[in-house]
């Protein structure tokens, strides 16, 4: 400790942990030095070797919580999450609750004590909001819907007051992860409404909703509810600090192609539900998805075999636009290919036969 507390650089303590650990790997002081690695590595900006470090102490069971905090700050700085992190996240209240209400000394006078417990609270206090800023960061980096729901669940369940304070983002993340679950149409719902609830002005989830509510014909009405407020948003968006002015753009205009796009099939199924042939408003619509969509082309298709389709179906019937909007349909590369082609056939068809 002498030779790791004199070093005037990080590298000369990182070397001077090597030669310990070199010389002494039996030694039961090892889980220490692990920790130490990790308060090192973390002023080299080194995330993966606070990670590898990190790993190596809690696998020796020490548990402590300056080693469970840098381990969250290797996480969250490498960009990478694994399940062992979120262990961590569940076991540090406790841990860091533990620390700060140590045995009181018989040597420290009363005063001295509060004063010390006092300073403890504020520091596990701030340690706990650590915590939780992780699992936040963290949590989107689960790939897996299912395993991502699990976290919110029990993070939800050890943090109850922290997930109510944080339940925009928190709900938010439910709702992307049911979104990815087959058969789970009223979680989705459900979270969608609850993220808007508590965050208004969140774009994508008045898109996703929109969406969900236009293409899965539950609720037309509040399909265009949705997609309007969600244009109006994208409309007043703001180029994120490091995008492009070309990024910027195409994300916009994937953002109002997908609004345009729910409201267009709204539109079209609330006018067929009405029995009107007069489809332009809902043609109007799929038109400027269609165009706005140009770098996502799988909702292109979408808006794309839609608009063939509202051709198709209003009165009076324009063949020549459907095909054309069809054959545009069928040759992008996504899964609207195939049912463009087929739809494209019978209109041709249908097209001969009036000639």
């Amino acid at each position: 400790m002498q030779a790791v507390n004199g070093a005037d650089k990080p590298e000369e303590q990182v070397a001077a942990l090597d030669k310990y650990a070199q010389e002494h790997a039996d030694s039961k002081f090892m889980p220490c030095v692990y920790e130490y690695y990790t308060m090192t590595y973390l002023k080299l900006n080194n995330y993966d070797k606070v990670v590898e470090y990190g790993e190596k102490g809690l696998a020796s069971n020490y548990k402590d919580a300056m080693l469970m905090l840098n381990i969250l700050k290797g996480y969250v700085g490498s960009g990478k999450v694994a399940d062992s992190v979120f262990d961590v996240i569940n076991q540090a209240p406790d841990v860091i609750k533990a620390e700060s209400k140590p045995t009181k000394p018989s040597t420290v006078s009363d005063a001295e004590w509060q004063k010390a417990l006092e300073e403890n609270a504020a520091q596990a206090k701030d340690e706990l909001a650590y915590v939780v800023y992780a699992f936040l960061q963290l949590i989107p980096r689960v790939s897996d819907p299912n395993k991502r729901i699990e976290r919110l669940d029990s993070f939800a369940k050890t943090f109850p007051e922290e997930a109510q304070k944080n339940a925009a983002q928190i709900n938010f993340v439910y709702f992307l992860a049911y979104s990815n679950v087959a058969n789970k149409p009223d979680k989705v719902m459900e979270y969608g409404e609850k993220t808007i609830a508590a965050d208004p002005n969140n774009l994508v989830a008045h898109n996703l909703l929109a969406y969900d509510y236009a293409v899965g014909r539950t609720n037309p009405d509040k399909a265009v509810d949705y997609a309007k407020k969600a244009i109006d948003l994208a409309q007043q968006m703001k180029k994120p600090e490091g995008f492009s002015d070309v990024q910027f753009k195409q994300e916009q205009d994937n953002q109002l192609g997908m609004a345009h796009l729910s409201l267009g099939y709204a539109t079209f199924l609330r006018l067929v539900a009405a029995k009107s042939k007069k489809l332009q408003p809902a043609i109007d619509e799929l038109k400027t998805a269609a165009d706005l969509l140009g770098a996502n082309p799988e909702l292109q298709g979408q808006a794309l075999y839609y608009l063939g389709y509202a051709y198709e179906s209003g009165a009076p019937v324009n063949h020549k636009a459907a095909i054309e909007a069809l054959s545009k349909a069928a040759g992008l590369q996504c899964s609207w290919r195939a049912p463009a082609d087929e739809l494209l056939a019978k209109v041709k068809k249908a097209a001969n036969e009036e000639e």
